[in-house]
């Protein structure tokens, strides 16, 4: 199966979980970041997710799942230990649904991330693989290091200033591209954030 890679708006979105255990956690706090409307439907919850439910980050119906819990539902992900009940869920699903580890009943599947800040970086193998999905996003997290997300920060501000100040178009072009160069990165990942920032802050200074 070839799948089309897509990154979906979710915020304010009715969002399903059916399950309420560590498998199930995992894909709630990605979904909490995202900014859903979230519903979560089992007997029992994690200790994560009671918080999350007492912080009003969750909906929880405390009760097995039931034909109709699905209804109005943009997303829905089934990550119960019962291979029957995901099965259930997944065919009474009415839009995009995933089964945790079974790809043949879902209609998308979700790949390993690494997220600095706003940067995200997905890789999947299509559910051929999912250890080489996941030991490619290790090797991610060390190439793409924390120091990305202070500096993703400076970007979106410089990048505000260089669309405004900056007026020739070709200047314009040629500095945006500068903040992610090769030279650019390596200074950052060798040297750190501080040294990138004042580089970049002499060549605007020089050009606006």
């Amino acid at each position: 199966m070839s799948y089309y890679p897509v990154f979906l708006n979710l915020e304010g979105k009715k969002t399903v979980v059916v399950g309420g255990g560590k498998v199930a956690e995992r894909k709630i706090f990605s979904l909490i970041r995202s900014g859903a409307d979230i519903t979560v439907v089992s007997p029992r919850l994690t200790k994560r997710l009671l918080t999350k439910k007492a912080e009003r980050k969750i909906g929880h119906l405390a009760r097995d799942y039931k034909t109709g819990d699905l209804a109005g539902a943009f997303l829905v992900i089934a990550a119960t230990d019962s291979s029957e009940i995901n099965k259930k869920v997944a065919w009474d699903a009415p839009a995009l649904v995933n089964v945790v580890d079974t790809p043949s009943q879902c209609n998308f599947i979700v790949p390993s991330s690494v997220r600095r800040g706003d940067m995200i970086i997905a890789v999947s193998t299509s559910g051929a693989a999912p250890a080489l999905s996941k030991a490619a996003r290790k090797e991610l997290e060390r190439w793409y290091g924390p120091e990305f997300t202070e500096y993703l920060n400076f970007v979106k501000k410089i990048r505000a200033r260089a669309l405004t100040e900056i007026t020739e178009k070709k200047t314009r072009e040629d500095f945006l591209k500068s903040l992610a160069s090769e030279k650019t990165l390596y200074i950052l990942r060798t040297k750190g954030v501080n040294p990138v920032k004042s580089m970049i802050l002499r060549g605007f200074g020089q050009l606006s």
